[in-house]
C-alpha cells in the first residue's frame, strides 16, 4: 500500500505507540496540524540525520491540542501509529506551505518477540538506570513492555535509534537491544567502580593494621 502523507521532518526518531509532545510555531506546520485535525488524518515524522532527510519515519496522529496561543502557535500531543518508508519526497505541494511524501508501510511483526528475552532486556535497561542514578516509570507492567517502549531509555545514539527503527520484527529489536546492553553495561560498571575509587581518595578508611608477626 502506498499513499501521500504530509511530513514534519525532525532530528529525532519516533516509534509506534510512542507519545510525543510538540510545540508548533512555523506557519507551514501550523497549517499542517490544523488540516490534519480537521480531516482527522495523520502526518509523517521522517528522521533527519546530519541535516539529511532519511527514508524511514513514523506516522503519527494528533491526539490533543493542549494550548493555542494568540499568534497561532500550538502545543499538541501526538502518538506514533506505524513505520513508513519514503518512496518520493514532494517538496512543493499545491496550495500548501508544507511538504509531503509518497510512502509505503513495511510489514512490521509486533508479536514474534521472546518473553524471556524481553525480561532480560528490561532488567538490563533498569540496571543502566541504576548505574546512572535515573528513575524511570514506564507506566506499564513489565510483562507488557515491548522493545519500542524501552528503546529510547537504553542509551542508544540517535543513529542507533534510527537503525532500530528499520527492524521489522520484534525479536530482531529485542536482540538489538540485548547486544547494545551487553556492550554498554560493562563500561558503565567500570565507571561506577572508578567513581567509588575517586570518592575514597582523601577520605579516612577503615583498614586493618599490619600484622608485624609475619614470618620472613
Amino acid at each position: 500500500m502506498t499513499n501521500f502523507i504530509p511530513i514534519f521532518p525532525l532530528a529525532i526518531v519516533i516509534y509506534p505507540m510512542e507519545k510525543l509532545h510538540l510545540h508548533i510555531f512555523e506557519p507551514r506546520y501550523k497549517q499542517l496540524v490544523r488540516e490534519c485535525m480537521e480531516s482527522k488524518k495523520p502526518f509523517g515524522i521522517p528522521t533527519v540525520l546530519n541535516n539529511r532527510l532519511q527514508d524511514m519515519g513514523t506516522l503519527v496522529e494528533v491526539t490533543e491540542i493542549v494550548n493555542e496561543y494568540e499568534n497561532g502557535e500550538m502545543d499538541i500531543n501526538t502518538q506514533g501509529i506505524k513505520v513508513f518508508r519514503t518512496l518520493e519526497v514532494i517538496k512543493k505541494v499545491p496550495e500548501k506551505l508544507y511538504s509531503g511524501a509518497i510512502v509505503n508501510y513495511p510489514n512490521n511483526r509486533m508479536e514474534d518477540g521472546n518473553a524471556r528475552l524481553m525480561q532480560s532486556v528490561v532488567a538490563g535497561v533498569k540496571e543502566v538506570h541504576r548505574l546512572l542514578n535515573i528513575t524511570k516509570d514506564f507506566k506499564k507492567p513489565e510483562d507488557e513492555l515491548s522493545s519500542y517502549d524501552v528503546a529510547h531509555h537504553a542509551g542508544l545514539s540517535v543513529e542507533e535509534e534510527y537503525e532500530f527503527l528499520g527492524l521489522m520484527r520484534e525479536l530482531q529489536r529485542q536482540e538489538y537491544l540485548k547486544r547494545h546492553l551487553q556492550k554498554v553495561l560493562p563500561m558503565l560498571m567500570e565507571m561506577e567502580q572508578l567513581k567509588k575509587k575517586v570518592k575514597l581518595n582523601g577520605h579516612f578508611r577503615n583498614l586493618s593494621p599490619l600484622d608485624l608477626n609475619i614470618d620472613p
